[in-house]
């Protein structure tokens, strides 16, 4: 049984907490929600971790203790402290390119731009492979400023929609252990579409 390690990228301390840019450790403190665990401190993965574990699978829930530019050195260390391969990683971040709420899954790829996947591309040696949660925040209105727009706490209609978008994915790593990666995208997929048509 290969573990899965959710990952959820933000900035650390109060100020942030809340903010666009915190979506996925948001998602991360849903599945520890969801799991009834508390994350608990690791110097060694420069971090929070909490571990669920039955006879089916093994779900690893990180959020790291540093800012979103140096979220590469969490991953690097927590790959390294649970002897994980990169494609046994899903990193959960906050996308400009969706519009607020939308929520897609991609295996691979580039940064496009986001500080966070840079970093975590740069620890991994270039190695892209991890998979992602991309959870849409909407982008800022014309000529205004995209960081203090990821750095400022959505209005409470926005937050409330993509939150409840959100619990749609916290079976997400049952899944992906259980049926495998293309299934579980083909499923999510296809439950969208339908929920689109309605």
């Amino acid at each position: 049984m290969e573990p899965l390690l959710i990952l959820g990228l933000g900035n650390p301390g109060k100020d942030y907490a809340l903010t666009r840019h915190n979506a996925g450790a948001d998602y991360v403190d849903l599945l520890c929600s969801k799991y009834s665990l508390t994350l608990k401190k690791e110097r060694q993965i420069q971090g929070q971790f909490a571990e669920f574990v039955n006879e089916n699978y093994k779900l690893i829930f990180v959020i790291p203790s540093t800012y979103m530019n140096e979220s590469g050195l969490c991953v690097s260390k927590t790959k390294k402290f649970f002897n994980l391969r990169t494609e046994q990683i899903l990193i959960a971040h906050d996308e400009l390119d969706l519009p607020n709420s939308e929520i897609k899954l991609k295996e691979s790829g580039g940064h496009g731009g986001h500080n966070g996947l840079r970093s975590i591309i740069d620890h991994l040696q270039g190695d892209n492979s991890f998979k992602r949660l991309r959870i849409g925040i909407g982008k800022p209105e014309k000529d205004k400023d995209i960081i203090s727009y990821v750095l400022k706490k959505a209005s409470v209609e926005e937050r409330e929609k993509l939150m409840s978008n959100l619990i749609n994915y916290l079976d997400l790593g049952e899944k992906i252990i259980q049926d495998g990666w293309q299934k579980t995208v083909m499923n999510y997929h296809t439950i969208k579409e339908e929920n689109n048509e309605s």
